[in-house]
């Protein structure tokens, strides 16, 4: 698995964690980066903190693009794959579109549901399709 993948996961598993225990996603990061083990990416970092700071936009635009759920029926791991995967599509400027929706389906497939990849395939791609502009 490459670097940024892992990286991904990473930050996935910290968001959802942080969504679980109901606490801040920047403080479990900063508690786990303490604790080194295992170390933390920079790109894990980068991710929890863009997602955090973008949170009310994401979310946003998550109870806008899902059909027929709301953001608290939602699966906690698929919330906290769409949060990453709108982070990286929307405001990384590094990451081409196609990756972010790739990695974010893989992660779906790996973690969540059966029925998941295909929400998550799903709502990226209407997200991706009304961001792009209109010629």
């Amino acid at each position: 698995m490459a670097a940024r993948s892992k990286a991904r996961k990473r930050a996935v598993d910290l968001l959802y964690e942080a969504d679980l225990r109901g606490s801040d996603p920047i403080s479990t990061v900063a508690e786990r980066v303490a604790l080194a083990d295992p170390p933390i990416n920079d790109y894990t970092i980068e991710l929890v903190e863009g997602v955090s700071a973008r949170r009310p936009e994401i979310d946003d635009l998550l109870s806008q693009y899902s059909e027929g759920w709301t953001l608290d029926r939602m699966p906690g791991v698929d919330r906290a794959i769409l949060r990453v995967g709108l982070y990286e599509l929307l405001w990384s400027e590094d990451i081409p579109d196609a990756v972010a929706i790739d990695e974010a389906v893989e992660l779906a497939k790996a973690l969540s549901t059966d029925d998941s990849p295909k929400f998550v395939n799903g709502l990226l791609g209407r997200v991706l399709r009304d961001q792009l502009p209109t010629s």
